[in-house]
């Protein structure tokens, strides 16, 4: 049964100025998921407006209030589970066990950040005059958050929650992959208690976005997305409109001598095929040495063949399909490019063959020059990069011979070479034993170069509310 999904705008549920497109679902092209509206530049206008008119109600509210709603939202969140499940899996393409654990990581995001509303604290100064001199944090405006389809509940509730949290207005533009998602993440806020000034959706593709990021009135920009698109929002806004940006990576897992195989296959198999490879964090390069590759590779091999690819609402199915028919075609263009160069592939393209959806079996392809195009761009499908290397200085090399920075990770036994490759490898989340994708809640989030502006981190840490905050300094004589 199709969804008609709704922008909400100006504290109303509308249909928006008549041009929709549709989402349908990705392992089954025939069922069409959702309808929504094609934002346009009008309606954009329309909702950031609104919010920068009327948030300052919500700024109002002593922070025990904002904190009680982002409480209540999560309760219904996991009340909702089970709903929200199904249609995460049907709009974007997840397993069912993916879309569980991302519904039950939603509503503890959503408590972390309504205990940051708590936790907003200025300081003092001495002063010579005998005065008082203090700082204060106040909710810098109208924060424009843009999200993207691969964690469609989790991502837009790491922007929303610490914006709201700090008594901002939102205007939240979604994936329009996964509009449905994005509905019902506004639609429990609201209901939890966010009054309608300070908060709006609009839907649509691109037109949307540009016209959110280019509006005078928005204050400061949080996205997550591809870099390609991070760098065209960065070049847009202007210097008094904070942007924070995490976007692409190339994220390699360096496999040492004294590794064990056993463990480092079942983290690459993890960070590799879940998601169906389309998770920021995943991991697209192998970096082996000489020593172990031959036997690593057949470890990971029988962990690619060991895959179930099919819809992520049948039973026993491990991998779902890719999310959209541009993933789709990419993934096919680079296993021809694969196939074009000196690499080695050494897993089939489909067995057996899965028609109706864009699906995608795990990709392995050994001998990878570290200089190929596979080795160098974020793919975002599950294809794996074996490339072997003779020394730890090599890998470490490798591993940072691409433009991003974004995840890393080693598997060895010896703690003094995970210490260092800690302080060598240029990223910014190191993993040691575990796999490049999977990050904790309260831990700071976050790239370096081309994965990430570095304006403050996600998730948590000790300057994640400062994004969405502004300094005053008083002085009282």
């Amino acid at each position: 049964m199709s969804i008609t999904v709704q922008n909400y705008v100006a504290g109303e549920w509308s249909t928006g100025g008549g041009r929709t497109f549709e989402r349908r679902n990705p392992a089954d092209l025939q069922e069409v998921v959702a309808t929504a509206p094609e934002s346009g530049a009008d309606e954009v206008a329309a909702a950031v407006a609104h919010v920068a008119e009327h948030r300052h109600a919500w700024s109002a509210l002593a922070p025990e209030v904002r904190a009680d709603v982002l409480v209540r939202a999560a309760d219904m969140l996991q009340a909702r589970a089970d709903t929200l499940i199904e249609e995460l899996v049907r709009e974007e393409g997840k397993t069912r066990a993916e879309a569980r654990m991302e519904a039950m990581r939603t509503p503890q995001n959503l408590r972390f950040y309504a205990g940051e509303a708590l936790r907003l604290s200025g300081e003092t100064y001495p002063s010579s005059g005998g005065g008082l001199v203090y700082s204060s944090r106040q909710p810098v405006g109208v924060v424009a958050a843009i999200t993207p389809w691969n964690f469609p509940l989790n991502i837009p509730s790491r922007k929303l929650g610490p914006a709201l949290a700090a008594g901002n207005g939102v205007v939240f533009k979604p994936s329009e992959l996964t509009p449905v998602t994005a509905q019902r993440l506004v639609e429990v806020l609201l209901e939890a208690g966010v009054p309608g000034g300070a908060l709006a959706l609009v839907h649509g593709h691109a037109e949307a976005g540009r016209a959110l990021v280019a509006d005078p009135h928005v204050d400061a920009v949080t996205f997550t997305g591809s870099t390609a698109v991070g760098e065209a929002i960065h070049r847009t806004v202007p210097v008094q409109v904070r942007c924070q940006l995490e976007m692409g990576g190339k994220n390699a897992m360096v496999v040492c001598a004294d590794a064990d195989l056993e463990r480092a296959a079942d983290i690459i198999a993890k960070g590799a095929f879940g998601l169906s490879g389309q998770a920021c964090t995943g991991t697209s390069r192998v970096i082996v040495h000489e020593s172990v590759q031959l036997d690593l590779l057949d470890r990971v091999m029988e962990r690619a063949r060991a895959a179930v690819v099919g819809n992520g609402l049948t039973d026993g199915v491990t991998m779902g399909p890719l999310a959209s028919e541009a993933q789709w075609d990419k993934y096919h263009e680079f296993l021809k490019e694969g196939d074009n160069s000196a690499a080695r592939r050494e897993t089939p393209l489909q067995d057996p063959v899965l028609d109706g959806g864009y699906f995608a079996r795990p990709a392995i392809f050994s001998d990878v020059d570290p200089q190929d195009r596979m080795a160098q761009e974020e793919i975002f499908s599950p294809v794996l990069a074996f490339i072997t290397v003779a020394s730890y200085d090599e890998a470490v090399r490798v591993a940072n011979g691409t433009p991003y920075g974004l995840s890393a990770g080693i598997a060895t036994r010896d703690i003094a070479t995970a210490l260092a490759f800690s302080r060598d490898v240029d990223a910014g989340v190191v993993k040691v034993n575990e796999a490049t994708s999977g990050m904790a809640m309260n831990a700071p989030f976050g790239g370096t170069r081309r994965s990430s502006t570095q304006t403050h981190k996600e998730q948590a840490g000790a300057t994640m509310m400062h994004f969405y905050t502004t300094d005053k300094t008083v002085y009282v004589s």
